[in-house]
């Protein structure tokens, strides 16, 4: 009777591994525009090499300009990407101040590719409080709330709605995509830095 158990147990277990993993991971691209045409985004990625990109029918382009800590208040919904702690607090190396239009977008605290060991939480803004050169948020996602460090090296933007003439040679993009069947990524989706701003995400 033993084994039969072990392998309802494995079974069973293997089935919530599958169940965690995602299907289909988000592929992030980050890089500079080497064209546009017609749907087709080709991308030099920060690694050197060339990927094209699929773009929706109705995709969305949104700019991306510089901010100050300033604008970071109570009740704005807000995406930061932290590495490391200090007293508590994960440490900010950037903070994105989404429109009201795009509340909820990537709403939660989860493991991020920036940089190693980097983390992103997408969050409402519950109080903000003034330490010295710092900055503190307390920001509380479905399921969780954390505590974020601002520093005066965090970089602090804002999106703004733009359009597809921006998305010139040489624009600084950054895009979630996915992978089809057939192996080509398709976004719905550019953010492109405005003004010299790059997407630090």
């Amino acid at each position: 009777m033993t084994r039969p158990i072990v392998a309802v147990l494995l079974a069973v277990l293997s089935g919530v591994a599958v169940a965690q993993a995602p299907a289909n991971p988000p592929v992030r691209i980050r890089g500079t525009v080497e064209s546009l045409d017609g749907q087709i985004l080709t991308v030099k990625a920060r690694n050197g090499e060339s990927v094209k990109v699929k773009l929706a029918d109705n995709f969305v382009v949104m700019g991306i300009t510089k901010a100050s800590v300033d604008d970071i208040a109570s009740g704005k919904f807000i995406g930061t990407t932290t590495v490391g702690q200090r007293e508590g607090s994960l440490v900010a190396e950037e903070v994105h101040i989404f429109p009201e239009n795009m509340r909820g977008t990537g709403e939660g605290h989860y493991d991020w590719d920036l940089r190693p060991d980097s983390k992103m939480t997408n969050a409402n803004v519950a109080d903000v409080v003034k330490m010295a050169n710092d900055r503190v948020m307390s920001v509380k996602y479905k399921g969780g709330e954390k505590k974020i460090l601002v520093t005066p090296k965090t970089v602090v933007v804002s999106y703004t709605p733009s359009d597809r003439s921006e998305l010139k040679p040489g624009a600084p993009i950054f895009a979630v995509t996915q992978r089809q069947p057939d192996g080509t990524l398709s976004a719905a989706r550019v953010n492109v830095g405005l003004h010299g701003q790059v997407p630090p995400m």
